[in-house]
């Protein structure tokens, strides 16, 4: 049985060390160099767009096109669905350690090929943006399931949720380097280049020199992961794979006895034990015994995932564009390019510091104690009571004088984001299934997420386009506006609300025992598939 080997009880066991630590900051770091990667590029669309396009008797000169703007804020994300699925598979086939090295030289590769995007036109150079984007996505897209299954094969049961938020929160990080990065080196380059606000020319605008900063701030997100490689490559294979998955007990006690620096004896027994184990009891994702134990997880974390990228991402992505709306950052055609560059950053930032980063971080003080069904509720349902607070009245809150109470409200739903399902939807799927299929079915549950974001990237941005048939008669596309924009975010949380009662609860249980990877066989016959509501009954 798994819950007989000496290994993984003393893994589950183990008090707070050092190794820990060690542990979240080395995944942690790839989720910094991920939502820095992913976000930074919101930043700088509007400079893309007045640096490359000066569209002739349009509307507003000097910005991307909605198609380009989506393809180039959304083509991360379909790389990142993609690297999901497949690192994630690749990640219990051939080992978590082995796979890990690869998806953090692929992200340092296409970050510094991103800032590199050559062509002899704007469209070439915004295409080979995409392209290099694309696969940046795809190797951030893999350290999702591993960083997540790692974390969790790493920890003890009484703290595992709070070391596996505590990697995730490290996205907060990232976010906000992000726009500190952008605001830095846009005032440097206002300092040493100034330039006219563009009025009815883009060109104007800018400074052959401008062209560097989205590149430099692009390149950046190369650096951290750079930093981090080394010290992966160094990491262990994590015991339970080890011994569930390769069947070597003996190499797993030999690897965790220096992590832990504990002996473990009768090593050759556990060994016969796995072995013995082996015989019958593996199941594959596509057969009934996985569909009855695990189906309605499954679908519960891919479903609550979707639904909360779709806010998310789409927040995050467009808060700019929401921060025009409603008066926050004064018109375009008033700043010059490096000017925008630098308020939206700070905008962006003064919402990371204020909101985004804390939530990460109550998550992390309070999942073991809470529990994640309890926390996901929560978000979900706070998220939907911010954003209809946003929606419905949102005449009152685009008067002037009125945008304080709005960005507060605003920042309430990215605050409750992560201090809620944006936290628990990547910490549960590390937890509750096989840990032969733990990599591959938290990459399914995050690759639908990311279907949420891509849903988020180009569906908002055409979405929140103003409902006017002037927009039309120049070749933009009249969406439904912010306000109608905003109730359908409303929607899609209340949704989440429901499915988050297809989530088991996992708080202070062991990896086999949510798993059921201690049982028999013949358990199966008697197994219930509702999920639990809470830790007192958890039949997976």
């Amino acid at each position: 049985m798994a819950r007989d080997l000496k290994v993984l009880n003393a893994l589950d066991l183990a008090k707070t060390q050092w190794y820990h630590f060690t542990a979240i900051i080395i995944a942690g770091m790839g989720f910094f160099t991920d939502a820095y990667d992913l976000f930074c590029i919101s930043l700088v669309t509007n400079l893309l767009g007045r640096i490359y396009y000066r569209q002739d008797g349009s509307l507003k000169p000097g910005t991307l096109p909605p198609n380009v703007s989506a393809s180039v804020t959304g083509v991360a994300f379909c790389g990142t669905l993609a690297g999901q699925l497949f690192f994630g598979w690749l990640g219990d086939k051939l080992g978590r350690k082995k796979v890990y090295g690869m998806t953090l030289l692929c992200m340092v590769i296409c970050s510094i090929a991103s800032g590199l995007s050559m062509g002899s036109t704007p469209k070439s150079v915004l295409a080979t943006l995409c392209f290099f984007r694309f696969w940046l996505g795809f190797g951030i897209g893999g350290d999702y399931p591993l960083s997540a299954t790692i974390m969790s094969e790493y920890a003890n049961k009484k703290t595992r949720g709070a070391f596996i938020a505590a990697v995730f929160a490290m996205q907060g990080f990232g976010i906000l380097a992000g726009g500190m990065v952008a605001i830095i080196i846009s005032a440097a380059f206002k300092a040493a280049y100034p330039a006219p606000a563009y009025v009815d020319d883009p060109i104007a605008s800018t400074a052959p020199e401008y062209d560097f900063v989205w590149r430099l701030i692009l390149m950046f997100g190369a650096l951290p992961a750079l930093m981090t490689y080394y010290w992966r490559m160094k990491m262990p294979e994590t015991a339970r794979y080890t011994a569930l998955v390769a069947k070597n007990a003996k190499q797993a006690a030999t690897d965790m006895s220096k992590v832990l620096q504990v002996e473990f004896g009768a090593a050759d027994k556990e060994e016969e034990m796995v072995v013995e184990e082996k015989r019958g009891k593996d199941f594959g994702l596509f057969t009934k015994k996985f569909l009855h134990r695990h189906g309605l997880h499954l679908l519960g974390t891919t479903s609550t995932w979707f639904l909360l990228d779709i806010a998310f991402y789409s927040q995050n992505l467009f808060q700019k564009d929401i921060f025009y709306a409603i008066g926050w950052i004064p018109p375009a055609n008033t700043m010059s390019a490096i000017e925008e560059v630098n308020k939206i950053s700070r905008a962006q930032t003064l919402i990371a510091l204020c909101s985004t980063v804390p939530g990460y971080w109550f998550t992390v003080a309070f999942i073991d104690r809470i529990g994640r069904f309890k926390i996901q509720l929560m978000g979900f349902f706070f998220m939907t009571v911010f954003m209809f607070a946003l929606a419905i009245p949102y005449q009152h809150w685009t008067l002037p004088g009125n945008h304080i109470g709005f960005v507060v409200i605003y920042s309430l739903t990215f605050f409750f984001a992560n201090f809620g399902p944006n936290a628990t939807t990547f910490v549960v799927p590390a937890e509750i299934f096989p840990a032969r299929l733990r990599s591959t079915c938290h990459g399914i549950s995050a690759a639908s997420g990311k279907a949420g974001a891509i849903v988020g990237a180009f569906g908002f941005k055409y979405a929140a386009q103003p409902m006017d048939k002037a927009r039309a008669d120049h070749g933009y596309p009249a969406g439904i506006g912010v306000k109608n924009s905003l109730i359908v975010l409303g929607v899609v949380n209340f949704l989440g609300i429901l499915f988050t009662f297809l989530v088991p609860e996992s708080k202070g249980k062991s990896l086999e025992e949510m798993s059921r990877e201690n049982e028999d066989d013949g358990d199966d016959d008697d197994a219930e598939l509702t999920p639990a509501r809470d830790s007192r009954t958890v039949p997976v």
